[in-house]
């Protein structure tokens, strides 16, 4: 089985490249948990939420990992929650960057917030591209800095599927 992540900031098409993904691949797709915390709660959300936000995208992984596809394409992962924690409230409860250490990831798509344009869905709040150039860059350095192996993808999104689909043939081979 191989885990793919799809990550970055906000607006840089993971949601869209991971169901292209998966149309392609096959797999099994697991979705952002937050989106589906948000539209529950149907209110702002609060730090008191990071953990079971956090715990839920969590479940949904183990139980797609669970059922052992020979790919598992993660539209989001715990670094977005550690990163919207620190970005949204200025910290992040300590156990929820020990758990995604603690667990295997063979490839994070790293996406890239330049030349594709942000679109509001009544989640989103970085309409800024300095916004989310920030986010992308901390989303690197963390991944640079626990050798966590990546790809960035840029370019417009033709060329972002084209080198997404590259990767995880790349990946599927190993």
């Amino acid at each position: 089985m191989k885990v793919l992540v799809l990550t970055g900031p906000e607006s840089s098409g993971k949601s869209w490249l991971s169901g292209e993904i998966h149309a392609h691949f096959g797999g099994l797709l697991v979705g952002e948990y937050v989106r589906h915390f948000i539209d529950s709660e149907a209110r702002e959300t609060r730090y008191e939420d990071i953990t079971p936000i956090a715990q839920g995208q969590l479940t949904w992984e183990d139980q797609a990992r669970a059922q052992q596809p020979s790919l598992v394409i993660l539209d989001t992962h715990l670094l977005s929650n550690i990163l919207w924690s620190r970005t949204l409230f200025g910290d992040c409860p300590t156990w929820i960057e020990q758990a995604l250490l603690a667990r295997h990831y063979d490839l994070h798509l790293l996406l890239s917030p330049e030349t594709v344009a942000w679109h509001d869905d009544g989640q989103r709040c970085q309409p800024h591209l300095t916004e989310r150039q920030a986010f992308f860059l901390a989303s690197r350095q963390w991944l640079d800095l626990h050798r966590q192996p990546f790809e960035v993808l840029q370019g417009d999104w033709t060329q972002r599927r084209a080198a997404a689909f590259l990767a995880v043939t790349r990946l599927l081979k190993t």
